[in-house]
């Protein structure tokens, strides 16, 4: 599916009502937020982000300390190695992983996204989706954009909507509103 600019949104199978209208590209830095946000949403990554850092920590003081006390073993050279892994993992985790989506978000192209009172309708170069409020029922928000989400353990369903892509400032607030009335709040 080709999109052009003078298409409208409505025609090409959004749905109905006073919707907001998003046209962006997604980023990989857009990916690496929204990565953040529903590891900080989601209670199974909840998890894993007071996990890691305790592994990681764990790990750093043991072989750490055992350097330190003049043990150099392989095993302590082992444990300080792994817990500076987790640590540097920890903080580059979601930009590695939205660098493996880089291409696929490329051939997606520019994106139009309505978001109205009956869900969300994306449209890309590469397909066309139109999501009811229930397949994503909460959303999160940060300076940069907003961020639809399951959160079910077993599902990694989001959809990023950067704010850059709305036509004028008074969207975010539509926007808000929209997502207010129809998600959860996280």
């Amino acid at each position: 599916m080709h999109m052009n600019e003078t298409e409208p949104a409505a025609a090409a199978g959004a749905g109905t009502g006073d919707g907001v209208e998003l046209v962006y590209e997604v980023t990989t830095a857009d990916l690496a937020r929204a990565i953040r946000v529903r590891a900080r949403a989601t209670p199974a990554l909840r998890r894993e982000r007071w996990l890691l850092p305790l592994l990681g920590g764990s790990s750093v003081l043991i072989g750490g300390g055992a350097l330190l006390a003049g043990r150099t073993t392989a095993k302590s050279v082992l444990f300080l190695a792994l817990g500076l892994l987790l640590c540097a993992l920890m903080l580059i985790g979601p930009r590695l992983q939205a660098r493996a989506f880089a291409g696929m978000l490329a051939k997606a192209g520019r994106t139009r996204t309505v978001v109205d009172g009956s869900g969300i309708t994306v449209l890309t170069q590469q397909y066309a989706t139109r999501m009811e409020w229930t397949a994503q029922p909460a959303y999160a928000e940060t300076d940069e954009l907003f961020l639809t989400l399951d959160l079910d353990k077993r599902a990694a369903s989001m959809t990023i909507l950067p704010k850059r892509g709305l036509r004028a400032p008074e969207d975010a607030d539509r926007l808000r509103e929209l997502l207010d009335a129809n998600l959860r709040r996280i």
